[in-house]
Parts: structure tokens; C-alpha cells; sequence
């Protein structure tokens, strides 16, 4: 089963997603918070797999709650998941290098947000990896010049070859068949890389290798 929270101030749409999701045999809707307070003290108390955090709430908004759950080694294995309305902003961009496995638009479609908590809660890949690829793309490209990150020069050239691919929102299974690889392998070469460079989700690699100028705005896709 699949645990998941559900953080936002309106309660018609907590119970929207409740809802849907319930209909759903793998997944286990364990709580709500009305803002990041409280859904930061639900996270501690019921350990979701994941939160489907709205982005802007009264008092302590989505933002600072991932910050703070992405910051607590208790909470290390629950992935959150920004709900946004999709403006364009940097809360949203500030959202995913809190920490935030990604993001949903509010009017996705229900088997898209079905389909997004699964993906979330095994951690394969981005939440609707080509809209967060632009959307990254957007903030990085603002840059002018990008900063290595001394980070990278632990990765062995396989490894930065995997980590590109991450960033252009391939999965597992996608990374394998590009680099003849067993999708295992590929998920090993992954773990290792966010070991090496101490981040928690795949789209902090994504943010990294974009603002370390790893990669540009001009390799994504549609």
C-alpha cells in the first residue's frame, strides 16, 4: 500500500484527491493538513510514502513545509509532491531545490495523478517529467554562466553519462536500453550518484546538472 497525505488549506479539494485516490486498491489516503505546520507534524506522525502538498497555504506555506521535511533524516524516505496552479515562478523552481520530487498541475487528469503518486512513491522518476524539465529549464537558462559544482568530480564518467540522462526525465528502465544496461544497473549507477553528491531525489539531480551547467535548456525535448 501506498500512504499517502494530503496538504491544503481547502478541504474540497483535499477531499477531491481523497476521492480519487481511494478508489485506487494500492493506495491508503492516512491524513490531511490544512497548511505546512501541520503537514510537516502529519509527515512525523503517520510517515506517508508520499504528500501531495499544495504550494501556497496560509502561515507556513508548501514551500518552507518541503524544505523542512527534505531537512528532517527521519522523513528521508517520503517524497513530496507540489500541487500548483502552474505559474510560471521561482516558488515553484524553489519548491524542487527544496527538496520536492516534483510538481502537479491542480487540473491534471485523474489517472495522470494516479499514475504520478505511484511513480513518486518508487522514486523512478520525475512527477510530469516534461513539464518539470521546463520548467527547470526556464530558471536555469536564466544563468549566465553556469557554476561546476566541485561536487561532480567524484562522478565517474559513467556515472555523469547516467546522470544527463536523469536530467532529460528518462526512467530506469529508459536509461538501461539507451546505455545497454539492465534497468537495475541503471537504478544502482543512480543510487550511487545521489550518494556522491548528498541529494534525496532525482529531480535535485536534475536541478544540479542544470545549474552546474552539466546540461542546457537546449537539450530538452517537447
Amino acid at each position: 500500500m501506498i500512504k499517502v497525505l494530503l496538504a491544503d488549506d481547502q478541504r474540497l479539494v483535499r477531499a477531491g484527491f481523497r476521492s480519487i485516490l481511494e478508489d485506487e486498491e494500492d493506495f491508503d489516503v492516512v491524513g490531511e493538513a490544512g497548511d505546512g505546520d501541520e503537514a510537516v507534524a502529519r509527515c512525523r506522525e503517520l510517515a506517508p510514502d508520499v504528500v501531495l502538498m499544495d504550494i501556497r497555504m496560509p502561515g507556513t506555506d508548501g514551500l518552507e513545509a518541503a524544505r523542512r521535511i527534505a531537512g528532517d533524516p527521519r522523513l528521508a524516505a517520503v517524497k513530496v509532491v507540489i500541487l500548483t496552479t502552474f505559474d510560471l515562478d521561482d516558488y515553484v523552481y524553489g519548491a524542487l531545490r527544496a527538496g520536492a520530487s516534483g510538481f502537479l498541475v491542480k487540473d491534471t487528469e485523474p489517472e495522470e495523478l494516479i499514475q504520478a503518486v505511484r511513480v513518486a512513491a518508487r522514486g523512478d522518476a520525475l512527477i510530469s517529467p516534461g513539464i518539470t524539465r521546463r520548467l527547470i529549464a526556464e530558471f536555469a537558462g536564466r544563468v549566465k554562466v553556469p557554476e561546476p559544482s566541485p561536487r561532480l568530480n567524484a562522478l565517474t564518467e559513467r556515472e555523469r553519462e547516467v546522470m544527463r540522462l536523469v536530467a532529460q526525465g528518462l526512467t530506469n528502465d529508459e536509461i538501461g536500453a539507451h546505455l545497454v544496461l539492465s534497468p537495475a544497473t541503471a537504478k544502482t549507477h543512480v543510487s550511487r550518484i545521489m550518494t556522491k553528491l548528498d541529494v534525496r531525489d532525482r529531480s535535485q539531480l536534475v536541478v544540479l546538472a542544470y545549474e552546474s551547467g552539466m546540461i542546457t535548456p537546449g537539450w530538452l525535448g517537447g
